[in-house]
């Protein structure tokens, strides 16, 4: 049970995702289907934290310092800079988003992106979760081979 906590919370952090997790858990000694559905579950919890609180703890950070403001400043920056797919393909530019394995991609830039843009929980969620199991398929599959589905 603790390495699929373990696994779970680092699946929870920025950056390392599930892309970082689903390695980790194997290599803890979870089998290939618990550390994917661990990771999932992980890459998941702070989505809706993320999407109904981002604005507010932004503008709270704005009002604390210059260099946190510069920070607000940037991660405003790459939410933008994603806008265009999410315009573009709507429900289906996020699950790209948050489903093409690299980095600056993800359930975090998701959720900040559907934040940025004033989605409505009820439609960014589920667009993010797509984007996070297609995105551990993925992932799974380049590192284990599609073999790892068939048993």
């Amino acid at each position: 049970m603790y390495h699929v906590i373990m696994t779970m919370l680092i699946a929870a952090v920025p950056i390392i995702e599930l892309r970082g997790a689903i390695p980790i858990g194997v290599a803890a000694g979870l089998d290939v289907p618990t550390a994917l559905i661990a990771s999932i579950i992980g890459n998941m919890l702070p989505v809706p934290i993320i999407i109904l609180f981002v604005r507010k703890v932004f503008a709270w950070m704005r009002g604390i310092s210059e260099k946190l403001n510069r920070f607000v400043c940037k991660m405003e920056a790459k939410a933008a800079s994603k806008k265009e797919v999410i315009d573009k393909y709507e429900w289906w530019g996020l699950v790209i988003l948050v489903a093409i394995p690299l980095p600056g991609t993800g359930a975090w830039t998701g959720a900040l992106v559907a934040a940025m843009l004033d989605m409505s929980l009820r439609r960014a969620l589920p667009a993010v979760f797509t984007g996070v199991v297609i995105a551990g398929i993925i992932v799974t599959t380049i590192t284990y081979g599609a073999a790892v589905f068939l048993f």
